[in-house]
């Protein structure tokens, strides 16, 4: 088999493929790139089980057709190396050893058998759902929410970007239970309903492939999404479980609105921040009729800052304390000259929208800002009904069945017995999902406990 490629096209296609690749793999087949040559399409493919990314290429100058690997670390250092020019790739039908030629010189790297590379997209049973969006609005939907995405394996579910996916548009959302974010797109209308948990790293592929003027068609089945345009297809598993009621996070009737120039807040944040805390980046904001004062200490380095925002306010006097960090990302996600603040009290996360877009919101906790950085000061860890959960819950602890011999069966060595299977806590009813209702603990940081079964026999001698 024999192939010419454009060595800068070649390097774009490998290096964007390889983002799939992890940097260890449990089978070592996966740290190759699958070539497979067909007709005047060349396609590559990678996969780390979990996401299968295969790019297609035109092929103009082709002889022969056959699938072979070879190593993807070195092949993409090779053709970033490579000069602008054509390069021929000659493979051995039956060695798949490959020479890559160009002018001046050339490279000789072995290959390994097609058919040693694993299937890397299983066949869906069950409802498939399809809907074509633009590139603007799936990326314009991970660049909105990719800054709240969580990152504690406890809470996997919220390790990734919520679609919800509705007839009229698509509302992406991600938490990490500090802050929250909801973005509302309604570019295009999928015409299809559906939800799913894309996790961080296929956000990070399709950043990176997806152009804003291309349509991508996307296929949803039961465990998995396939993003595919002209030159992809991408097929990425989903993040298993029940996302949080997002909505019933978002604080309503919030009388106190603040409405502020971006650029300006964002900046004074910032210069503020300088002085903050580290352990917390805590900032306090003092709302008052036509001004933001923000105020920052650290007591640990005797440091102290200052200073006053122009703004609208309208309602009443409060100090409430926000982490610093939080607001430069949330400000830098908007994009709009001027954004809406609003607040209920100190004690409920605040709101920060967009002055246009009132349905694209950012949400996030704040941190009580009384008692300022003394470390009596226990304002965080307060409880609240705010966190009320209803932990009602139906369980079946434990169960016993039993077999006794029949008469039949006793000989003169025994007298009786019987097969028995027993369990304990077998099973829980309850609309409260996050750890066991049985634990004495308000943040579920405890071990649960053990689901037990036991099958035994018993003798009578």
């Amino acid at each position: 088999m024999e192939f010419k490629v454009a060595a800068k096209t070649l390097y774009s296609t490998l290096s964007g493929v390889s983002k799939v690749i992890n940097s260890k793999n449990t089978l070592t087949i996966l740290d190759n790139f699958l070539f497979s040559a067909e007709g005047n399409v060349l396609t590559v493919t990678a996969s780390d089980t979990e996401n299968t990314l295969m790019a297609r290429l035109e092929l103009s100058d082709v002889e022969g057709e056959g699938a072979f690997c070879v190593n993807a670390s070195r092949l993409v250092d090779i053709a970033k190396e490579l000069p602008d020019v054509d390069v021929v790739f000659h493979v051995n039908d039956d060695t798949k050893g490959v020479k890559i030629d160009f002018p001046g010189g050339n490279f000789d790297i072995a290959g390994i058998p097609a058919d040693q590379y694993p299937a890397t997209v299983e066949k869906e049973e069950g409802e498939v759902k399809e809907m074509l969006l633009p590139g603007k609005q799936v990326l314009a939907g991970i660049d909105k929410t990719f800054f709240a995405i969580g990152t504690d394996s406890l809470r996997t579910q919220m390790m990734g970007i919520y679609w919800d996916i509705k007839a009229d548009g698509v509302t992406f959302v991600s938490t990490d239970t500090r802050k929250l974010v909801r973005y509302i797109d309604r570019t295009a209308a999928p015409g299809i309903e559906g939800s799913c948990i894309l996790p961080q790293k296929p956000c990070v592929i399709l950043k990176s492939l997806v152009s804003a003027d291309q349509d991508v068609k996307i296929t949803l089945s039961s465990k998995s999404a396939t993003f595919a345009t002209e030159k992809i297809t991408f097929n990425c598993r989903f993040i298993k479980g029940n996302y949080p009621d997002y909505n019933r996070v978002i604080p309503q009737n919030n009388p106190n609105v603040i409405t502020v120039d971006r650029i300006t807040l964002l900046q004074a944040v910032r210069r503020v921040a300088v002085c903050a805390d580290p352990a917390h980046s805590l900032v306090k904001l003092r709302m008052a009729p036509g001004k933001i004062e923000m105020k920052v200490d650290d007591a640990n380095f005797s440091t102290f800052a200052h200073e006053s925002v122009a703004c609208d306010y309208e309602g009443s006097e409060m100090v409430i304390g926000f982490s610093a960090t939080f607001l430069i990302e949330i400000f830098n996600t908007l994009t709009t000259d001027n954004i809406v603040i609003k607040l209920a009290d100190p004690s409920r996360p605040g709101v920060f929208l967009p002055e246009e877009n009132p349905e694209n919101t950012d949400v996030f906790y704040p941190r009580l800002a009384w008692g300022g950085s003394d470390p009596s000061n226990e304002n965080n860890y307060r409880t609240s009904t705010w966190w009320k959960r209803d932990m009602s819950f139906l369980r079946l602890k434990q169960f016993t069945i039993s077999f006794y011999f029949p008469k039949a069966w006793q000989k003169s060595v025994f007298k009786g017995g019987r097969f028995y299977m027993m369990g304990e806590n077998v099973f829980t009813w309850s609309k409260f999902k996050l750890w066991d209702h049985e634990l004495n603990t308000s943040n579920g940081i405890s071990y649960p406990n053990v689901r037990t079964f036991s099958v035994g026999v018993n003798f009578n001698i």
